[in-house]
């Protein structure tokens, strides 16, 4: 029974279409734009707390511009930057913003540009792009968006265990949804439905969710 649990499938790779967009419609259109080479924007910068989706949007972006054959770089968690990590970034942007046919450069960190504590020059060019503040999801969000995810898998998913996740799992999306995905393989394999009760018996196996 634990093995079978222990057996989830992973979850899919990021993308556009499976981020969960809450109130950052405008980054993600502008995103999907400059990934896929319908804009003339080359430069976009994101900041958010953790767990608001930077990575997974970086990640997507690359992704759809390799499907399309086109040439996009991302720097992701920005603020850990060493000093010569620091300039070799500068100097990646200067060589981006001088050779358009290089490609466009997508990065992310925890803050603005002007409130990290970077380098002056390259805290001005990472501001000189679109900046976008990522707005991490609200709890209604989060539900909304773990009642989807069950219905997709056909999984009835009561409001209770619904109020259960957001108030005692950890709150970010993918550990929400990776519990949602072996509550469900247990409900299947044992052929009960999913409860609280069930759900509190899950998270005391040893599983690393």
């Amino acid at each position: 029974m634990k093995q079978l649990l222990l057996d989830i499938q992973p979850a899919p790779p990021p993308s556009l279409e499976n981020f969960v967009i809450g109130r950052n419609a405008e980054a993600l259109d502008s995103l999907r734009r400059v990934a896929s080479g319908q804009s003339d924007q080359r430069f976009i910068y994101l900041w958010g707390a953790e767990g608001c989706g930077k990575t997974h949007l970086l990640k997507s972006c690359a992704m759809l511009a390799a499907r399309l054959d086109l040439p996009l770089t991302t720097a992701d968690d920005v603020h850990l930057l060493t000093e010569e990590a620091q300039i070799q970034l500068f100097n990646t942007f200067n060589h981006l913003r001088e050779n358009p046919a290089a490609g466009v450069l997508v990065s992310a960190g925890l803050a603005s540009p002007m409130q990290m504590a970077l380098r002056d020059d390259l805290a001005t060019r990472l501001a000189w792009g679109l900046v976008y503040q990522l707005h991490p999801l609200t709890d209604e969000e989060k539900a909304r968006a773990l009642r989807t995810h069950a219905s997709e898998r056909g999984m009835k998913l009561p409001d209770e265990v619904v109020d259960y996740c957001l108030r005692y799992l950890r709150r970010d999306l993918p550990t929400l949804m990776a519990t949602l995905d072996a509550l469900d393989e247990w409900s299947l394999t044992t052929k009960k439905p999913v409860t609280v009760p069930m759900l509190r018996k899950l998270l005391q196996l040893p599983l690393n969710i």
